[in-house]
């Protein structure tokens, strides 16, 4: 795991580079600069695979490579390159000869997390390419006749001025993320996961192309067998997703172990190739505390099991926190991803995690509706939703239902999937000053009218979407925020080409999520766990909004914020006061939607 960041057209900026990403890479770092084609390459390295040696930038010939991630398969892949002289025993060595060899038709053969930038002198080019999931970040921006790229906002933000996008802004501030390439800043682009970029050395001319797509992977016909057959394929298909990614390290690698499914089958895979795996169960001061649940599994494998107490300093930690993603983030859980990753660093530098599971294999309440058929009764019963009151407990019946009714009203396909997931501004969308971009109706409109079933088309969203971005970027920068590498078994190229191809029945049978999952989970995890409902980390965010964080939230969203240019002033004024006839929880996402807004915008000036 490392940094990466480089430039066409302009040079000298080498100490910001090294700076930006620095926690990325704490172990060493190097920039190299072609001045005949005015290409500079930056890499910070987090040491995983041949420790003392596979520093990078890496050259061959007329290729030099910076790369962040690891290939899992590179052992295998290694057979396919014997016209090569290997000087390291490292998955980046792989990587650079596999682009050598096959160029553009290597990306079949990986099996991995990356964003990588290849300087290529044979055709003139700088490559850059990401995950099949989007693992891995880069962002990139063409300014002032020159080409810039980098692993993290913030780290762009140091080479050049960068100029706040409203609209993608106004999308933020409506949905909670920013979608696809988008980001806040006009003229930087995410490189969408699946993705491949060529960018011309003499012209900037950039061609952009798609080597991989969750949609093509479900257009694919049902896998055929008996649920027997198939819940043994989904067996060996993580066994070994889980063992590739324990075994190539050359460090110690722990796993995260809640009182959930996902992480206990990664545990119970692991346990298997590993003594004494060292687990990590995290609780927080008020939040509900998965360690007797974790214990359970830990007891079955005799794993060397650690209960991480942690206490949060909200208060001071939180612009730190929230300032990290370089541009406004909503997702509450990364507050605790922070504090989590903090505490496992002090004991591995590499950690298993479940990310993934619940957009491939249906683990959220919120599908069940839609593998049902229930939506059609929705519409029809969506004239009693007016007439309902709102509810007051997220967690309840009334709640699931009284959503259900809203989503039967939407009047479109975005206004649908908006209320199926973050569901800040539904219902006050009056209160909004600025529409929401014109590409997000046309992106859920794009994929709702596919012909794939309804359940398999909010999947689809949600992977592309929310895993995207929000999910596995919440991650990624909690993590290496501590230099700590985070890898996901379920979003391997075995599992993501086989997941979308399971029927629905298999994710989502009658009103069981994440039905394949739990059949598995019969054969490894003690009883106990296989019914626990989905949880994530319990965040008490009505709490934190009106005690921990009050007076932060309160300061930043005075007369004259930033936020007044999105919202009603009047209405931030009662939702500051609690006098706005919202649900609590509803009021909490609000004001933190908008409080993340307002750290980001004074944190870039």
């Amino acid at each position: 795991m490392c940094g990466i960041a480089g430039s066409i057209n302009d040079s000298g900026k080498e100490t910001n580079y090294i700076d930006r990403l620095v926690h990325r890479g704490p172990d060493a770092q190097h920039v190299y600069t072609d001045a005949r084609n005015r290409v500079t390459l930056a890499h910070t390295r987090l040491s995983i695979i041949d420790l003392e040696h596979a520093h990078q930038p890496m050259h061959y010939n007329a290729f030099s490579l910076v790369f962040n991630g690891e290939i899992y398969n590179y052992a295998e892949l290694k057979h396919e390159l014997r016209e090569f002289t290997f000087q390291t025993s490292s998955d980046t060595e792989v990587l650079l000869y596999l682009y050598v060899k096959y160029r553009e038709a290597m990306f079949e053969m990986l099996d991995g997390m990356f964003a990588f930038a290849m300087l290529d002198r044979d055709q003139n080019r700088l490559f850059l390419a990401r995950d099949r999931a989007g693992k891995k970040p880069l962002y990139y921006t063409q300014k002032g006749g020159a080409f810039y790229f980098a692993s993290e906002l913030n780290a762009l933000g140091s080479l050049i001025d960068l100029e706040a996008d409203e609209e993608a802004l106004a999308g933020y501030v409506r949905s909670g993320l920013f979608w696809k390439n988008h980001t806040a800043y006009k003229g930087v682009e995410a490189l969408e996961n699946g993705h491949w970029l060529g960018v011309d050395l003499d012209s900037l001319e950039i061609s952009k192309n798609s080597y991989w797509s969750i949609e093509k992977q479900y257009a694919l016909p049902a896998m055929a067998g008996s649920e027997s057959e198939l819940l043994e394929r989904l067996d060996s298909h993580l066994e070994k997703s889980v063992k590739d990614r324990l075994l190539s390290s050359d460090l110690e690698v722990g796993a995260f172990l809640s009182g959930g499914i996902d992480s206990s089958l990664v545990v119970a895979m692991a346990s298997k190739y590993r003594e004494r795996l060292k687990t990590f169960t995290v609780s927080f001061d008020g939040t509900y505390d998965e360690a007797p649940l974790a214990r359970l599994m830990a007891d079955k494998y005799q794993t060397e099991h650690h209960e991480l107490k942690v206490s949060m300093n909200l208060k001071e930690d939180i612009e730190t926190i929230l300032l990290n993603y370089g541009q406004p983030f909503f997702d509450s859980s990364s507050i605790p991803s922070y504090y989590v990753s903090q505490a496992a660093k002090e004991h591995v530098t590499v950690i298993l995690n479940g990310d993934g599971a619940d957009e491939l294999f249906g683990g959220y309440r919120r599908y069940v509706p839609f593998a049902n058929g229930m939506m059609g009764m929705a519409k029809t019963l969506s004239f009693l939703a007016p007439l309902l009151p709102k509810p007051r407990n997220k967690k309840s019946r009334y709640n699931f239902a009284y959503r259900l009714l809203q989503m039967g009203a939407s009047k479109s396909s975005l206004s649908l999937y908006l209320r199926a997931t973050n569901d800040i501004w539904e219902q006050y969308e009056q209160m909004l000053l600025k529409p929401e971009p014109f590409y997000f109706e046309a992106m859920v409109s794009e994929t709702m009218s596919g012909r794939y079933s309804e359940l398999s088309k909010m999947l689809m969203l949600d992977f592309g979407l929310i895993l995207f971005g929000d999910l596995l970027p919440k991650m990624d920068i909690a993590t290496m925020a501590h230099s700590l590498e985070g890898r996901s078994p379920f979003l391997s190229k075995y599992m993501l080409e086989f997941a979308p191809r399971l029927s629905d029945s298999m994710k989502i049978n009658k009103t069981t999520t994440k039905y394949a999952l739990r059949k598995l989970a019969e054969k490894y995890l003690p009883s106990e766990l296989i019914s626990q409902p989905k949880r994530g980390f319990e965040i008490p965010l009505k709490t934190w909004v009106d005690s921990e964080l009050k007076e932060n939230i309160h300061d930043s969203l005075q007369k004259g914020c930033y936020s007044e240019f999105y919202v009603e002033r009047a209405f931030i004024d009662l939702l500051l006061a609690n006098k706005a006839d919202v649900p609590a929880e509803k009021r909490a996402k609000m004001l933190w939607n908008l409080y993340a807004l307002e750290v980001w915008y004074r944190g870039k000036k």
